[in-house]
Formats: structure tokens, C-alpha cells, sequence
């Protein structure tokens, strides 16, 4: 049995001021509009949602990515939260559930991202890996806990990317041997996106990725305006924080 997996619509508003507000996307929802897709969007939602402002969004998820997203109101607020995110100035916290037991707690990978297809052959456009020649990247990871059970180890990780390239994090990840529960490209096998493109969720792909969608959940963003750190979180959501890798087996997620 197969089937589509429908865009989740239920976004929430975690803060907002005159000028920005702060959204809990859910996952899966694409942010952006594209040619040629008719799947629905967050910014499509927003604007009807209200119809009487403008609709900025100022940095991005990918769809089968949860958590905080800032949105600004006009042009103007949308370019001065661009320059801050351009500087640097935007802390960006994820969390993660991998595979495996990472031997460290802490680490620091730095390496240069490029899209794979620009260096050999590869049959997904999207799929990014470490090149020396690419762009600089990096993120800090932290292990903030570890578990058993009969499909093996998993590990629940806070990421902190120190830049913002194209699927950093996941890259990252399974470049230290730790891929993410649930993803579809950088997990054990990228053959499961296309498993997945061409036939829809099943339920071997359940079986081999034990959740329909990435594990990865944007906990907290900080930004600065008018001078003052903004400081907005949000909780780790329920297909996440109830992970249920067998009958009554259940994951508690410490607070970001």
C-alpha cells in the first residue's frame, strides 16, 4: 500500500511585533511558492490568513522540517532582518534524533558544501555533499541524549549552524556517520527519495525510516531589533517528542 503524504496546515503564531512575527511551521509544509507545483505553502497561507499585510519570509525550512520561522511585514523590516541574518546575527538552535551513538558529546564540523551533481553524477538535483572547493560551512553539535531499543541506537542532538547553506545540517550529520531519522535523502539509503517521488509513503519505507518525516525541529531563534536580542522557542511537536520506534516505546525530549 501506498499513499501521498498531505501538507500539514496548522501553523501557529509564536510572537509578533508591528513590524515581524514568528511562525511554528509544521512538517510537512513547503515555505515557498514554485513553478509548476500546485502543493499549498506556508507564505500561500499567511497571506490568506492576512489578507491586509505584506508577507516577507525572512528565512527558510525545508518542508519536512518543523519549527521557528521569521516572517516581516514590509520591505523595509524584511531588509534590515536580511542584513542581520547576512552578518551572522540570527542564532539558529535545531534539534535532531540520529542514528547511533556519537562517541563524542560535542563537536564542530567545518567543511565546504556544493551540490553533488556539479561534481559527479548524482540523480537528485536537491542532494548537497562536502567538497573542498564548496561553500564554507559550519555547524556545532551537542549529544543531549542516548537510547536503545530493537531497531537499534539513536541519539537526540542540539545543532547549532554557524552559516546557512542548503541542507547543512543533514549533510553534516551524515558526514560523521549519524544521519537523521526519517530522512529521506541523507539518511542510510538516498534511493528512498525516489522510492518515495515515484510511489508515495508506503510501508516499507516506514519500516526503513521508521518516521515519515525528517527528525529535525528548529527549537529556538534569536535575532536582533531595535537594539534588544529577540529570543522565541518552540516545542519539539508530537510526532517528534512521541517517536514510536515500537509499541509502547516512547522518546522524552529535553527542552532546547
Amino acid at each position: 500500500m501506498s499513499l501521498r503524504i498531505p501538507s500539514r496546515t496548522d501553523f501557529e503564531i509564536l510572537k509578533e511585533s508591528c513590524d515581524w512575527l514568528v511562525v511554528a511551521k509544521p512538517a510537512p509544509l513547503v515555505v515557498h511558492p514554485s513553478s509548476g507545483s500546485t502543493e499549498v505553502t506556508l507564505w500561500e497561507l499567511l497571506r490568506e490568513s492576512r489578507p491586509n499585510e505584506e508577507v516577507f519570509l525572512v528565512n527558510r525550512l525545508d518542508r519536512e522540517t518543523s519549527g521557528c520561522l521569521l516572517v516581516a511585514k514590509s520591505g523595509r523590516s524584511a531588509r534590515t532582518l536580511g542584513k542581520s541574518l547576512a552578518r551572522g546575527e540570527v542564532v539558529k538552535e535545531y534539534l535532531a534524533i540520529v542514528h547511533g551513538w556519537p562517541e563524542w558529546d560535542n563537536r564542530r564540523v567545518e567543511t565546504g558544501l556544493r551540490r553533488k551533481g556539479e561534481f559527479i553524477a548524482s540523480e537528485i538535483w536537491v542532494r548537497q555533499a562536502i567538497h573542498p572547493e564548496g561553500k564554507p560551512s559550519n555547524t556545532r553539535f551537542e549529544v543531549l541524549q542516548r537510547w536503545e531499543n530493537r531497531f537499534g541506537r539513536f541519539s537526540q542532538v542540539r545543532c547549532l549552524p554557524e552559516t546557512g547553506r542548503t541542507h547543512q545540517i543533514r549533510v553534516h550529520l551524515e558526514s560523521v556517520g549519524h544521519g537523521i531519522v526519517g530522512d529521506k535523502i541523507y539518511g542510510r539509503d538516498d534511493s528512498a527519495y525516489l522510492r518515495f517521488l515515484a510511489d508515495g509513503w508506503s510501508d516499507s519505507l516506514a519500516e526503513e525510516l521508521l518516521l515519515p518525516r525528517q527528525a529535525l525541529h528548529a527549537a529556538r531563534l534569536l535575532f536582533p531589533w531595535n537594539g534588544e536580542l529577540t529570543d522565541v522557542s518552540c516545542d519539539v511537536p508530537d510526532d517528534l517528542r512521541c517517536f514510536e520506534v515500537a509499541p509502547m516505546s516512547v522518546v522524552t525530549f529535553k527542552k532546547a
